[in-house]
C-alpha cells in the first residue's frame, strides 16, 4: 500500500503569522499520526519562514513514525540534518523568494554526491526532489540515492488533455525510477481530487501531501482528514 507522508509546515506557517507558540507542529504531527499517517514531512528553510530548529529537535524525539526532513544543500542546513539523523531527507531546490517549492532539484547543476553521502552514513534514507525528467533521474542513481520523489506539482495545476499528458511523463518517468532501483515518491500540489491517479502509478511508495490535507482539517480536524486522505490511497 501506499505510504502518506504529512506535511505539517502550514500548521507552522499559521503559527508564525503571529509569531506565537501555536498551534504547535509537534501537536498536529500527532493529531495527523493518529490519523494513520505512515510519516511525518518538515521542510526547514534557511529563512526560517515556518518549521524552526526547535520543530526539528522537537519532532525528532516524539514523531513515532517516519521523520521526512526536505532540505536544501546550504552547509548550515547539511549540518543540521547530520546532527538530527532523520529517517529520510529529501533534497529539495529553495529560493528566497518563491511562495512554495516551484519544481525539482536540477542534479546537472548540483553534484551532491558528497551531501548524501554524509547522510547516509548517519543511516538516513535520501531521496531526490525530481521534475520527471530522465536525465535527472539517471543522475540520482549515479549520485547514490535511495529514492526520487517526483515533482507532481505541473500535472497538479493542470486540467484536461494537458493533466492527461502531464500524468504520462509522470508515469514513463516513475518507470524509469523503479527501473533503475530506486524507491518511487511523489508529491507537490495532490489532493484529494487528482491523487488517485498518482497513488496507482506502479511501483509508487510514498506519497507527501501538506497543504491540501491541513486545508481540509479546518472543518473536520487534522486526524479525520488524514484518514480520508489514506482511504484514497487505500483505492488507489
Amino acid at each position: 500500500m501506499v505510504e502518506l507522508g504529512v506535511n505539517i509546515d502550514h500548521v507552522a506557517t499559521l503559527r508564525q503569522a503571529r509569531r506565537t507558540y501555536e498551534p504547535d507542529p509537534v501537536w498536529a504531527a500527532v493529531e495527523a499520526e493518529l490519523g494513520g499517517a505512515d510519516g511525518i514531512t518538515i521542510h526547514l528553510r534557511e529563512d526560517r519562514r515556518h518549521i524552526n530548529d526547535r520543530d526539528v529537535e522537537m519532532l525528532r524525539k516524539t514523531v513515532q513514525c517516519k521523520l521526512n526532513l526536505e532540505m536544501s544543500l546550504a552547509p548550515a542546513i547539511v549540518d543540521i540534518a547530520v546532527k538530527t539523523r532523520p529517517d529520510q531527507a529529501t533534497l529539495v531546490p529553495e529560493l528566497r523568494q518563491e511562495i512554495t517549492t516551484e519544481g525539482g532539484l536540477d542534479l546537472v547543476a548540483n553534484d551532491c554526491r558528497d551531501v548524501v553521502k554524509r547522510l547516509q552514513a548517519q543511516g538516513v534514507l535520501v531521496s531526490a526532489f525530481l521534475d520527471p525528467i530522465p536525465r535527472q533521474i539517471e543522475l540520482a542513481k549515479q549520485y547514490g540515492f535511495d529514492a526520487v520523489e517526483l515533482h507532481t506539482g505541473a500535472y497538479s495545476n493542470a486540467k484536461g488533455a494537458e493533466a492527461a499528458k502531464l500524468l504520462n511523463e509522470l508515469v514513463e518517468a516513475g518507470e524509469l525510477v523503479v527501473s533503475l532501483g530506486l524507491r518511487l515518491h511523489a508529491g507537490h500540489g495532490l489532493n484529494y481530487h487528482n491523487v488517485h491517479p498518482i497513488a496507482k502509478m506502479t511501483g509508487m511508495h510514498e506519497l507527501n501531501i501538506g497543504h491540501a490535507i491541513v486545508c481540509r482539517a479546518l472543518f473536520v480536524g487534522l486526524r479525520q482528514a488524514v484518514r480520508e486522505m489514506k482511504d484514497l490511497l487505500k483505492q488507489g
